[in-house]
C-alpha cells in the first residue's frame, strides 16, 4: 500500500520562507516521479513542481525563481521550498506520485497515482 504524508504547512507572513515535505512508503522515490500540487480554494489543482527519478526538475512558470523541490532518497522523502511567500501561495499543497518516468508528464496531473492528503499553508499579514 502506497501513503504519502505531507507536512510542514502552517501560517506564514509575506516574505517568509516555507519547506514542505512529503513522506512516502510503498513506493520508492529513487524510482518515481514525484511531484507537488497546489490548489486554491474554488479553483483547479495545479502543478508546481515535479522531480523524476534521476532528480530532473520541473517548475510551472507562475512560480519559477522561488520554489525549489528536492527529495532524499535516503529518507523517501520529497521536499518543497517556497521563499519570498505571497498571499498568491495560499492553498493547500499536495504531494503525488507515479512509479514510471516520463519528462513530458512531469506537470500533468493525469500522470499521477498516488495523492497525499496535504497540507495547508495561509499566508497573509
Amino acid at each position: 500500500q502506497v501513503q504519502l504524508v505531507e507536512s510542514g504547512g502552517g501560517s506564514a507572513q509575506p516574505g517568509e520562507s516555507l519547506r514542505l515535505s512529503c513522506s512516502v512508503s510503498g513506493w520508492a522515490v529513487s524510482a518515481c516521479s514525484m511531484a507537488w500540487f497546489r490548489q486554491v480554494l474554488g479553483k483547479e489543482r495545479e502543478a508546481i513542481a515535479a522531480i523524476d527519478a534521476v532528480g530532473n526538475t520541473r517548475y510551472s512558470d507562475s512560480v519559477k525563481g522561488r520554489i525549489t523541490i528536492s527529495k532524499d532518497n535516503s529518507k523517501n522523502e520529497v521536499y518543497l521550498e517556497i521563499i519570498n511567500l505571497t498571499s498568491d501561495d495560499t492553498g493547500k499543497y499536495y504531494c503525488a506520485a507515479a512509479p514510471t518516468r516520463s519528462w513530458v508528464r512531469l506537470l500533468d496531473i493525469s500522470f499521477y497515482e498516488e495523492w497525499g492528503q496535504g497540507t495547508q499553508v495561509t499566508v497573509s499579514s
